[in-house]
Order: structure tokens, then C-alpha cells, then sequence
């Protein structure tokens, strides 16, 4: 009993941990952006054609609704473009609801890293004296190829839609989710915890992301499907399956900028309306490359 007890508890602070978004550094997207905008992607749908927005734009969204720094690193000749391949638009007079399928294609990856001595100075607090730092958030992680599919759920006020709830997933046709987040724990030597003392790095597999309303102080939630170690682990093996499963319980939805949120909720909106376009705003907390 005391076994299962403990491994309960490891899960536990597994999950809890998995999306804790802190003070983090990026480097540059594909595309160059000004000062006061974000880069501009098409929501033209192109299904069995070519798809013509950069993955490190299309989910801009991410160095978007970090509250802390953030650096993008994107692979050597990336050829990762996603874009919208089929949308489906139901409403009446007081609601409405989206689903627009999307598709990433193309080799590279596309990783947002975030820095870890601010990470770790947003978590020592309230710890015991020498106590480990427990899964902190290193990265999330776009590779390879796959479908999924954005949810948008929303009301009608006055006559123009109000969205209310963007779930993005990413395991779309029976696929495995290409997005990925990195987590590791850190000792504490001589009084302080310093990144090369980390150990345990483990990754989590992420099917879904969730937005709800705007609010002054909005939260995320997120689903995983596997969990793994860094290096010697099975990505697609029934033990990480389990584990997810379990951690799952345990999540708490992970603080974001509001600006990200009503950014999502924004998306929601003019996908309802058939835009064709959508420009992100700038990421303040987005490190560019010197």
C-alpha cells in the first residue's frame, strides 16, 4: 500500500507540474514581424494542397500566452507549414460553435525553450531548506507531422459573436500528438539550485490545449497522453500511457497572459466569421534573436 501510495504522489507532482509557464528567453520566428504585430497567417482552408504558413507562425499563439520570457529555436532547414484544411461553422440566434480541422506537414521542429534560471527562481519559493525542485518546465515542442482540430464554442451578443471556449488538439485521424513538453528537476547544492544540478528529465505528450473566457487572470487546460524519460524512453509505451492517464487527474490549469487568451478568443471569433487571415499582436515576452 505504502508503494502505491508513493508512486500516487510522484504522479501527482508530475502533473501538477507539467505546465508551469515562467520566466523564459526565444530566438527568431520564420518570419520577420514589426513592433507592433505579430506575424500574419492565412485561414484560407487548402485541403490536398499546399499549405503556405510556417509552423513557427502558426503557433505563435505559444510565446503568445507565456507571462514569462520565452526564445524559439526553430531546426536547420525547417520545412514544417501547417494550416486549416476543413472548417464547419454551426449558430443560431444566441450561440455558436467552430470546428476547423488543421493539418502540420513538413520535417524540422519547431521548439519554444524557456530559460532556466528564471524558471527556477519563479519556483523556490515556499520550498524546504534543501528540498529538490520538482518538474519544471524546460520546453514545448512541435515535430513531425500530424492533424488535429480547433474548437471554438461561443454566444451571440447584440449581434456580434462573443467565443467563450478555443480547444486546440492535436491527435486528430487517430494520430499521435507532434507536441511535446520537457521537464526536469534540480538539487539544491550549498543553499542554491542552479540548473547543472538537474536531473530526471522527463517529456509529456500533449493532445489538447484549452482557452476559456476572458477574464482578468485566465487559465489554460491541458491534457497529455504519455509520459517519458528524456533519453531511453518509449514515446508511444503502454506504462507512459498509464501514467498520463493518472497525471491527467491531477493537472491544474496553468496560468497564461491574458493577452494570449483574448488572442485565442479573437482567432475564435473571425474563424466563425470566415476570415481568411488572422494577424497575432507581438509577444511581449518573446526574446528575440540578437
Amino acid at each position: 500500500m505504502k508503494e502505491k501510495i508513493t508512486s500516487l504522489l510522484l504522479l501527482f507532482c508530475i502533473a501538477s507540474a507539467a505546465l508551469a509557464m515562467s520566466n523564459q528567453p526565444v530566438e527568431t520566428l520564420s518570419r520577420p514581424q514589426t513592433d507592433s504585430n505579430g506575424p500574419t497567417v492565412i485561414l484560407k482552408c487548402e485541403k490536398g494542397g499546399a499549405l503556405v504558413n510556417s509552423t513557427p507562425d502558426f503557433m505563435y499563439f505559444v510565446p503568445l500566452i507565456s507571462p514569462t520570457l520565452v526564445s524559439i529555436e526553430v531546426s536547420k532547414d525547417n520545412k514544417q507549414k501547417s494550416g486549416l484544411i476543413s472548417c464547419d461553422r454551426k449558430s443560431d440566434s444566441t450561440s455558436f460553435y467552430v470546428r476547423g480541422e488543421f493539418e502540420m506537414r513538413g520535417s524540422g521542429s519547431y521548439k519554444n525553450i524557456f530559460d532556466p534560471a528564471g524558471m527556477i527562481a519563479r519556483n523556490t519559493d515556499g520550498l524546504d531548506q534543501n528540498e529538490p525542485l520538482k518538474n519544471i518546465l524546460g520546453y514545448i515542442k512541435f515535430e513531425g507531422e500530424g492533424f488535429g482540430w480547433i474548437e471554438i464554442t461561443g454566444k451571440i451578443e447584440n449581434g456580434k459573436p462573443v467565443a467563450t471556449e478555443v480547444k486546440v488538439h492535436f491527435n486528430d485521424k487517430g494520430g499521435t500528438s507532434p507536441v511535446t513538453v520537457g521537464l526536469y528537476s534540480v538539487k539544491c547544492v550549498n543553499g542554491e539550485y542552479k540548473y547543472e544540478n538537474h536531473y530526471n528529465e522527463i517529456v509529456a505528450r500533449v493532445d489538447t490545449l484549452t482557452f476559456g473566457p476572458s477574464v482578468e487572470n485566465p487559465r489554460m487546460d491541458i491534457s497529455i497522453s504519455s509520459l517519458y524519460a528524456e533519453t531511453g524512453g518509449d514515446a508511444n509505451g503502454l506504462w507512459g500511457e498509464i501514467k498520463a492517464t493518472v497525471a491527467n487527474f491531477f493537472i491544474n490549469p496553468l496560468e497564461i497572459d491574458k493577452l494570449g487568451n483574448d488572442t485565442m478568443l479573437d482567432f475564435g471569433c473571425l474563424l466563425f466569421k470566415g476570415a481568411e487571415t488572422f494577424t497575432f499582436p507581438i509577444a511581449k515576452n518573446l526574446k528575440t534573436q540578437d
